[in-house]
């Protein structure tokens, strides 16, 4: 039975593929919805509230907001466009009853566009297609109108989902229309279609209290927030509960329950969480005041212990090791040094990033961390060294899983790219030498070719930087996972070696402006170096180590020329994705608050020679 409470809401996700106009979208609904005073000062994408969102452009962490049109109460989900974060999209979907499916009107449904959009189809969500953007110059506004309902088609969508209404818009400029011929003023068709095509909440509304918790949030006042949709009946502050433990669904022994009870209660009005008193079915609320709180956990009437299904998270295809770090340099800019601060911070980060695993290894100051994509772990790195956290990084691995007959499968991934055709060639060499089997071709209104194949995970690793020097920048890639299939045999590492500093010191311009001839730098001069630090990446196979503090000797004789001026070309940045793809197995990323830094395993040479040898050894 829905209340009429229930009815008069509507719980909606909107998805979409990175740099889709989602989050400005989403900024444009609710300044029309009455969310912000006239004179407010409000800054662009607000949704992106994690400084880390706003550095990189794409949405990270899924958010709630509210907002009302009419007497209909509208929770909106902004979530994640990108695949590594597909445990944010997945527990969230669990809490609306509609999608909006949001397309660049020029590129079309992209790799992210199909994971995301299969997910919410299976829940047998609602979706509401808009095509946004379709005031570019390159907009092809009807073809991608088809290729929606092909994708559809493709993912076994039902009757009623291909049936889904389409919309046309600029999310920049804040105006929907239902007919492409007509442009819109305002976002009045959005939100009509939203309470039209989206369906209020099926949920019991006079049964025992039972809600899913799908995202957490802590609050150093009242500690953790549950975060979920209420499934059935109603809840009051101050309400005895029970927090159930995860497992199949269905009822649950008394004895395994944990009571509690609310202590605060909170529902989403704009921007802010709004603490009430009561809150009923289907809508999506914030619970504070239960001490083991984990996402797909349920919490229920003490008297009526009956478990929600879970939250299925798929698992993850890659792996690195954290280490604790042992450089010459450790401990000079880090708050957060030692095994066991490393070991809480990782713990702590699985209580909400559910697509994460966290695994001791036999040594002491080891930890593998799995997760969904390089992205996904990247931002997890990142993260740390911000919050102050000092840490050295494995080269990526991929999770592997026993086939039938005793073979062996591998992660594949489906890599979408978009080049101009001068430089399909190199890119076709490249893709095929790293097992990449090609699927499809296409040419695009742009003037540039699709492309898209099927590649092992393993062979993307260190590709991107090949890929944006052999397209001269103008090409673009995307990847997601596809599906596992049969191992591909041993891939080619990196062609090039690496420049090795032979001893700690600051490096001098003098020394880098004659090496720079025989490598890429890594190190600009007044930078501080170790013996063992990689330095630059040299432009032939095999490792050099060299003197990058050698200083020219001056002598008391004046030249009869003058000296040539050093001019030196800039270093290469290192960004951990970068770092990530470019290290070897007898390497690591150095990671600290004020700098990343590459090395060699072991820092003494004649260390190194011998693990090469062991290696060698080993493979013969």
């Amino acid at each position: 039975m829905v209340t009429f409470a229930a009815m008069n809401i509507r719980n909606v996700a909107i998805i979409a593929h990175v740099d889709h106009g989602k989050t400005t979208l989403v900024d444009q609904m609710l300044r029309q919805a009455g969310i912000f005073r006239e004179n407010e000062a409000v800054q662009e994408r607000v949704m992106d509230s994690n400084p880390l969102e706003r550095e990189r452009g794409i949405t990270i962490l899924s958010k709630n907001t509210a907002v009302r049109w009419g007497d209909v109460k509208i929770n909106i989900v902004d979530t994640p466009g990108h695949a590594d974060f597909g445990g944010e999209v997945e527990r969230i979907l669990r809490m609306v009853d509609g999608v909006i499916l949001l397309v660049d009107a020029a590129e079309g449904p992209m790799p992210q566009t199909r994971f995301v959009t299969r997910k919410a189809l299976e829940l047998g969500l609602h979706p509401v297609v808009v095509v946004n953007k379709v005031d570019r110059t390159d907009a092809r506004a009807g073809a991608v109108h088809d290729e929606v309902l092909e994708l559809f088609m493709d993912l076994a969508a039902s009757d009623a989902q291909l049936d889904a209404p389409f919309l046309y818009a600029s999310g920049r400029d804040g105006w929907a229309s239902r007919s492409l011929d007509e442009p819109g003023r305002d976002l009045t068709p959005l939100f009509e279609t939203i309470l039209e095509a989206v369906p209020a909440p099926a949920v019991d509304a006079d049964g025992p209290f039972q809600m899913l918790v799908s995202t957490l949030d802590y609050s150093s006042y009242v500690g953790r927030i549950a975060i979920g949709r209420i499934e059935r009946g109603r809840v009051r502050v101050g309400d005895p509960v029970a927090l159930l433990p995860l497992g199949e669904p269905g009822p649950v022994p008394a004895d395994e329950a944990e009571r509690a009870r609310v202590v605060s209660l909170y529902a989403f009005d704009g921007l802010k969480r709004v603490e009430v008193d009561e809150a009923a079915a289907g809508d999506i609320v914030a619970l504070a005041g239960l001490e083991g709180i984990e996402i797909g956990k349920t919490i229920t009437h003490p008297e009526h212990l009956e478990r929600l299904a879970g939250i299925a998270v798929e698992e993850p295809t890659l792996s690195v090791d954290f280490t604790v770090n042992d450089a010459p340099f450790a401990g000079r800019s880090g708050k957060y040094v030692t095994t066991r601060q490393l070991r809480e911070r990782l713990v702590r980060e699985l209580e909400r990033n559910v697509a994460l695993r966290v695994e001791e290894t036999g040594q002491m100051d080891t930890f593998t961390v799995s997760g969904r994509g390089e992205l996904h772990l990247t931002i997890l790195m990142e993260t740390m060294r911000r919050e102050g956290y000092e840490f050295q990084v494995s080269r990526p691995r991929v999770i592997t899983r026993p086939g039938p007959g005793g073979t062996t499968l591998e992660p594949y991934e489906e890599a979408i790219i978009d080049v101009p055709e001068a430089y399909l060639g190199p890119v076709m060499e490249k893709m095929g030498r790293r097992r990449g089997e090609m699927t499809e071709m296409a040419h695009t209104d742009q003037g540039a070719v699709r492309v898209r194949f099927r590649i092992p995970a393993r062979g993307l690793f260190g590709y991107r930087s090949e890929f944006l020097t052999d397209t001269r920048g103008e090409g673009t890639l995307h990847h997601q996972f596809l599906e596992y299939g049969p191992w591909a045999g041993p891939l080619a590492g990196r062609k090039r070696g690496v420049l090795v500093a032979d001893r700690e010191g600051v490096a001098v311009a003098y020394a880098l402006f004659n090496l720079q001839e025989r490598a890429t730098m890594f190190v600009r001069p007044g930078e501080e170096v170790y013996g063992g630090m990689i330095v630059g990446e040299h432009v032939r196979p095999g490792d050099l180590d060299v003197n990058v503090c050698k200083g020219k000797k001056l002598t008391n004789i004046r030249a009869a020329a003058a000296d040539e001026n050093i001019k030196l070309e800039p270093p290469r940045e290192l960004t951990l994705e970068m770092a990530l793809e470019f290290i070897e197995d007898d390497e690591l990323i150095e990671v600290t608050p004020d700098a990343i830094r590459l090395r060699k395993r072991h820092l003494d040479p004649h260390e190194r020679k011998k693990a090469a040898r062991r290696r060698e050894a080993a493979v013969g």
